[in-house]
Order: structure tokens, then sequence, then C-alpha cells
């Protein structure tokens, strides 16, 4: 699937190119052979999205730290209520 696209072929064809950023691929839209603009789908948006705020969250960060560090801690499922 085509993940490269000019101005004038996305302007032909800019169905495929939302299938290909539907489909998980980062597509890039080029003028003169200089990419202008990065076309990805709304659920790689979303995941970036959740990744930057967990990384802007202190909390996270420690327990982060801290598992990296082979000190994080686990709890049993059955140790949650309902």
């Amino acid at each position: 699937m085509k993940d490269t696209y000019s101005v004038k072929e996305l302007q032909r064809d800019t169905a495929g190119a939302v299938r290909a950023a539907e489909s998980g691929a980062l597509v890039t839209i080029t003028r003169h052979e200089r990419p202008v603009v990065h076309v990805i789908s709304a659920a790689r948006l979303g995941g970036m999205i959740e990744t930057m705020e967990l990384l802007a969250d202190p909390k996270f960060m420690a327990a982060l730290k801290k598992e990296r560090a082979g000190k994080g801690k686990y709890y049993p499922l059955s140790s949650f209520e309902d």
C-alpha cells in the first residue's frame, strides 16, 4: 500500500491515502518532493496523545522508574473491588 503522495496524487486518490492511514501507515504528502504534511489515523493519534499524557504525569513516571529498577508492585486482580 502506498504511503507517500504528492499533492497532485492526493487530489486524484484521496481515498487511497485515507485507507493507508486507517490501516496504520504514516502517510506523507509531498510538494516538490519535500514532505509538507503527514496523515495518521484517529486511533494512532489517540494512542500518541494518551502516551504524552502518561509521560506528563509525575505519579506515572515515578511508577515507571520503579518498574524499570525492578521495584514495581503488583497486585492480584482479585484484590480490586468490582
